[in-house]
């Protein structure tokens, strides 16, 4: 039945191609290119199947890749059989040569090769006469720079087996920049054993490859790559080659590694599986067997059967306003003539816009195929390439698979996956299981701590196993600019001992440019780790702490003059001279002032010490002068009673620095870090001069001020005794103040950053291990564990900084700064209270002036005496002390012949003596 259908479809072509007028093609071919000239045949077969007035006839010619002289002559061989357009070949050095000849006579020249840009640029009129169906060159290569750019490979090896490569890779040598990781380029010979290459590769820790070499090279490469172990989930492959697809990538389905390339053509198209059913039925009526999927067509076979179609379109459109002959020409000299239609369809496959199974097909003036779609595909464990994306000069990269899909497929490999996790002893981190009597841990029962609580965790949601390792060298990893080389996890994963670093390992700028890492699981900064002042020794006088010794100096110098100014005013002020008998009003004699010095230090000491008086003054100034030292007794005892209390509950000490400022500005305070950590690295390559400054000190300070550990730095700054401080990340030296609490914390945080889970770069579990990193945090889970290993195992929650702190800073002394205020107003108070108390005085020395008939004066130096006399208490009321000086005045006086004068004299006297009263009251002695 099917040798029936084959003749049959054979009958038809034959019966169609009667009446028809021929139209003659040429095409040449190279030896290999059998598969692309069964595609330019039934190519033409499916075209003349369509036609009704005209019929394509192939004519084609073989010639060797470098035979030039043998090329010249196959076109001139076809030029004079009558062929309206040539094909081919495949190779620059004879596609020149016909090119060169299809030009003179204005024959068009349609090749499918790769065809850079000459040197000089193009040439009009030499590309009159050609078009090309291969992607431009320059648009090609900046494809792969998309694709790179977008693989975010900051670093990558380019292995290439000829210059015609390297000048495919233009725009990918451009993606470096100055201070870009290099791009190393290397080349490969004839010399079919790749593996010393490969290792060199691999010793330089290179996990990127673009692999640009002829595709027959291209699986024995990987095979030895895989030999070397470089073809593992950590490396990346890009090959170059628009015919990788067609190769039989069986035996490497399931590397791990991620292998890319590009394809022209969309395998799944509805025309390509035509396409490729026109050519097994063609071969079968020939009696010959030919085989080919879909998904390994030869880009250059697709080309050519695009070419065709195209061909025919042009002379379809052009032939239905005039007819296309062909004519026989010659490439002699003598005989030189011009096919008159050749111009007129170069130009209108130019602005030709097509669809064939290589996409898209627009030219540009000069014949290039400058618009394309290209597939992206990746090598999949099921079903081999497969496309994840598209590319077009205009958009760009598109994906065909949502991130979602991408997730998924990654986490459906994690499935049953046991990765190395690398890690450091370090509390709360990760530190050695205390073993029980009798018992015996293995593998993961040998640690715990944080980081193995966090990485199990994560397992679970992931549902991945994991084996947990110590670094060798126990370091987090820095780079020596020296050796060139990296230390510690950070080498550890660059050298693919491990899969994954967990610890507390800072996310930096020099680390991410080695390896990849997790968002943070934690966000800390550097901090200062000292030691607590000593105690001083205890003091029986500790209640005086909470003011300075200035402070009580003046206290006691305000004691006594406010005593004595109110001893002094309460003698001149009239007001505090009161009857002895309160209950006596009338006929009062004399009266007393109870105001000596005694009473009034008391009166000072009860108002100072909160307790009162029971007796108080009554004349204005002495008021004044009291309730200005109640002012100022309330403000200075409220002062020490806020202060005593604190010094009296705790230790007073006496930090001696209170940030990173103050330890810069001195030399006494030595100060250092982790050696090869980011604490280390931030300080060595900061920008601020402080910071600068710390970093010289730490550098040139011997014996070195570098730990290997924190432990080390924590022992250091505890037998420092007070002349060691020790740099560290916040995070450690809160696990540490918890549990020391002779240490503290001093000033805040340098910087902000956090701790990531690291693994090697390009590493396709970032983003799921990442996802479950946040799914923790979301739940609280992360927060649960930092409170476990820093609040609760191992004494954790002993000391109470922030209350001690508190008690610090609340319990400062009170200087004479901050209190002289409440003096000034005392001091104030007094001296208005003394002016006060002398226009009192002078008031009253008046009165007494015209109560006694005396000159002001006299009175003035009565009174004076007396206030001055600071053993007389009691004074005569003035009423009863006049009628007392006039009985004295006549027993004195034998008669009253004395002239007035002398009377005047004689009551002056009298008055004068007035003051002179002892403590019973009497005027004068009974003589």
């Amino acid at each position: 039945m099917g040798s029936l259908l084959v003749l049959l479809v054979g009958l038809v072509v034959c019966f169609a191609a009667q009446g028809k007028r021929e139209i003659p093609i040429g095409a040449i071919f190279h030896g290999d290119n059998y598969e692309s000239e069964i595609a330019f045949k039934y190519a033409i077969e499916r075209v003349n199947m369509h036609e009704k007035h005209f019929e394509l006839v192939p004519l084609i010619k073989y010639v060797s890749p470098d035979d030039s002289y043998k090329t010249e002559r196959k076109v001139c061989e076809l030029v004079s059989e009558g062929v309206t357009a040539i094909f081919g070949p495949s190779s620059m050095l004879t596609s020149g040569i016909v090119s060169s000849i299809c030009k003179t006579i204005e024959i068009p020249h349609i090749i499918t090769h790769w065809d850079p840009e000459p040197f000089g640029g193009w040439d009009p009129e030499l590309q009159a006469m050609t078009i090309n169906l291969y992607p431009e060159a320059d648009i090609l290569s900046r494809a792969l720079q998309d694709l790179i750019v977008d693989y975010t490979w900051k670093s990558f090896t380019i292995i290439y087996d000829s210059d015609e490569g390297l000048m495919r890779l233009k725009d990918v040598l451009q993606i470096h920049g100055p201070g870009d990781n290099p791009i190393t380029v290397r080349q490969i010979d004839d010399n079919p054993d790749y593996r010393p290459l490969l290792k060199d590769i691999q010793s330089s820790g290179e996990s990127h490859i673009i692999l640009e070499v002829h595709p027959e090279k291209i699986l024995e490469i990987l095979r030895q790559a895989k030999e070397v172990k470089m073809l593992e989930e950590y490396q990346s492959y890009i090959i170059t080659s628009l015919d990788a697809h067609t190769l039989d990538f069986e035996e490497l389905k399931y590397s791990r590694s991620n292998i890319t390339t590009l394809r022209l053509m969309d395998t799944k198209s509805f025309d390509i599986k035509n396409a490729v059913h026109d050519w097994e039925q063609g071969e079968a009526r020939m009696k010959k067997v030919f085989r080919v999927s879909p998904e390994h067509v030869r880009t250059e076979s697709a080309l050519y059967h695009d070419a065709v179609k195209l061909y025919a379109t042009a002379i379809r459109e052009l032939d239905a306003t005039e007819e296309i002959t062909p004519s026989r020409l010659s490439c002699g000299s003598k005989n030189l003539r011009q096919w008159p239609f050749g111009l007129r369809i170069v130009n209108y496959m130019k602005v030709k816009t097509d669809h064939g199974i290589s996409g898209p097909i627009i030219f540009d003036d000069y014949g290039r195929r400058t618009h394309f779609q290209l597939d992206i595909v990746e090598l999949n464990h099921q079903d081999g390439f497969m496309k994840i994306a598209v590319w077009d000069p205009t958009n760009g990269i598109i994906y065909t698979r949502s991130q979602e899909d991408v997730h998924l497929q990654i986490v459906e490999s994690l499935h049953n996956k046991t990765f190395i996790v690398a890690s450091r002893l370090g509390a709360p981190f990760l530190m050695m299981k205390e073993k029980k009597e009798g018992e015996f841990l293995e593998g993961n029962n040998r640690f715990e701590g944080y980081s193995i609580e966090l990485i199990d965790g994560i397992s679970k949601i992931l549902g991945f196993k994991y084996t947990m390792e110590l670094v060798p060298d126990g370091k987090y990893g820095s780079y020596n600019k020296e050796t060139k080389r990296w230390d510690g996890l950070v080498k550890h994963l660059l050298d693919r001992k491990a899969d994954l670093a967990i610890c507390d390992l800072t996310i930096t700028y020099e680390r991410r440019t080695a390896v990849d890492f997790t968002m943070p699981f934690m966000t800390l900064g550097i901090s200062i780790l000292y030691a607590k002042p000593v105690p001083q020794p205890k003091d029986l006088f500790s209640f005086l702490s909470p003011l300075s010794l200035d402070v009580w100096i003046y206290m006691a110098t305000a004691y006594l003059g406010v005593s004595v100014l109110l001893f002094v005013l309460s003698r001149m002020a009239p007001a505090d001279w009161e009857s002895a008998h309160p209950c006596k009003q009338d006929d009062i004699d004399e009266v007393e002032n109870i105001w000596d010095m005694l009473n009034a230090l008391w009166l000072t000491m009860g108002s100072i010490m909160g307790q009162g008086c029971d007796i108080l003054p009554k004349a204005v100034s002495t008021r004044v002068v009291s309730g200005m030292w109640w002012f100022f007794a309330l403000i200075m005892l409220s002062s020490y009673t806020a202060n005593l209390a604190a010094f009296l509950t705790m230790e007073r000490m006496d930090a001696s620095i209170e940030s990173a400022e103050d330890l810069a500005q001195q030399s006494k305070i030595k100060y250092g870090a982790v050696l090869g950590g980011s604490t280390l690295s931030f300080f060595r390559n900061s920008n601020f001069s402080t910071y600068q400054r710390m970093w010289a000190a730490m550098e040139s300070t011997r014996p070195s001020v570098f730990t290997k550990s924190n432990d080390e730095g924590r022992d250091r700054v505890l037998k420092g005794r007070g002349l060691y401080a020790f740099l560290m990340e916040s995070t450690s030296l809160e696990y540490i103040t918890e549990r020391y609490c002779e240490l503290t914390q001093i000033g805040g945080l340098l910087d902000s950053k956090g701790y990531g889970i690291a693994m090697p770069v390009n590493s396709p579990y970032r983003t799921a291990i990442s996802g479950a990193v946040l799914k923790m945090q979301e739940e609280g889970k992360l927060h649960q564990l930092k409170t476990r290993w820093w609040k609760e195992m191992y004494g954790g929650g002993r000391c109470d900084e922030h209350a001690t702190k508190s008690a610090a800073d609340s319990a400062a002394e009170l200087g004479i700064d901050n209190v002289g205020g409440v003096f000034l107003v005392l001091a104030c108070g007094c001296c208005f209270a003394f002016i006060l108390g002398i226009l009192e005085f002078l008031w009253n020395v008046r009165k007494v002036a015209v109560d006694e008939k005396v000159t002001p004066w006299e009175a003035l130096k009565a009174e004076l005496k007396f206030a001055m006399n600071i053993s007389i208490t009691t004074k005569p009321v003035h009423s009863m002390l006049s009628e007392s000086s006039s009985a004295k005045s006549s027993m004195r006086s034998a008669s009253r012949r004395g002239s007035e004068s002398v009377s005047r004299v004689h009551n002056i006297k009298s008055g004068t003596s007035l003051m002179n009263m002892d403590k019973i009251g009497f005027v004068f002695s009974n003589k």
